[in-house]
């Protein structure tokens, strides 16, 4: 368990490490670079650097939390990454449907095989397990569309980094929309244009829209208002959730 700064979560939760690029969303993964730096200070958990690997004694750390907490899961890795055996995704979904009093945000980049796991019935949903799925530009709008399939309570998308337009998302069956601009070293630019619709698409179909950041070089300078104003909408929490 560590304290996040992402803006939409309070804690990350990393029961796997580890991860592959898949799409231009990857291209400057901070995980990646993360991992080295961990490997370097000689943190035993990230040994092997980025390579993906299960860690079976972080299972327990959701039971101790002491009061209701909005937990990224995996914010190091992927957990539908094809190397993650479907028997270690059960354990970590058991461990969420065991803790109805956390809200546990999953995202992927895999939306094939997460579709897959849930047509053959073999994840167990509750009403606590966020599940997104990361859109950076329109060659991966599809992710969209197989989230919609899936039977998660509630699902999102998470459009960062957003490195270019998303015109005429399938909004349907969608309960959050998450945009954020990359940053880091070299960041690629983010349009506003392509915000503002964004913005535009999920006002119309009535889905919280959540501002995360501009990015850039320096992304706490650049800050994270549009039109003058922070947005940090977001779905219902589950009954059981308390502060």
């Amino acid at each position: 368990m560590g304290k996040s700064s992402i803006e939409w979560t309070e804690l990350t939760w990393n029961p796997v490490t580890g991860c592959s690029k898949v799409s231009q969303g990857c291209k400057f993964c901070y995980a990646e670079i993360m991992s080295q730096r961990l490997k370097a200070m000689g943190v035993d958990k990230y040994k092997d650097g980025f390579k993906v690997r299960t860690h079976p004694s972080t299972l327990e750390e959701p039971y101790s939390w002491s009061k209701s907490r909005v937990v990224f899961v995996n914010s190091m890795s992927d957990l539908f990454h094809p190397e993650v055996p479907l028997e270690f995704i059960q354990k970590v979904f058991k461990v969420m449907n065991d803790n109805p009093q956390h809200v546990f945000q999953v995202l992927t980049k895999r939306t094939e095989l997460l579709l897959e796991y849930d047509n053959a019935n073999e994840l167990n949903w509750s009403e606590n397990i966020w599940m997104g799925t990361s859109v950076e530009d329109q060659r991966v709008m599809e992710r969209i569309d197989i989230l919609s399939q899936t039977k998660a309570k509630t699902k999102f998308l998470s459009c960062e980094p957003l490195i270019g337009p998303l015109p005429e998302m399938n909004l349907g069956g969608i309960d959050w929309v998450i945009v954020g601009g990359e940053s880091g070293r070299t960041p690629r630019p983010m349009k506003p244009e392509w915000v503002l619709d964004i913005k535009r698409q999920c006002n119309k179909a009535n889905v919280p829209f959540f501002f995360k950041q501009w990015g850039g070089t320096n992304k706490k300078k650049a800050g994270r208002k549009l039109e003058g104003k922070t947005w940090d909408d977001m779905p219902s929490m589950p009954v059981e959730f308390s502060i």
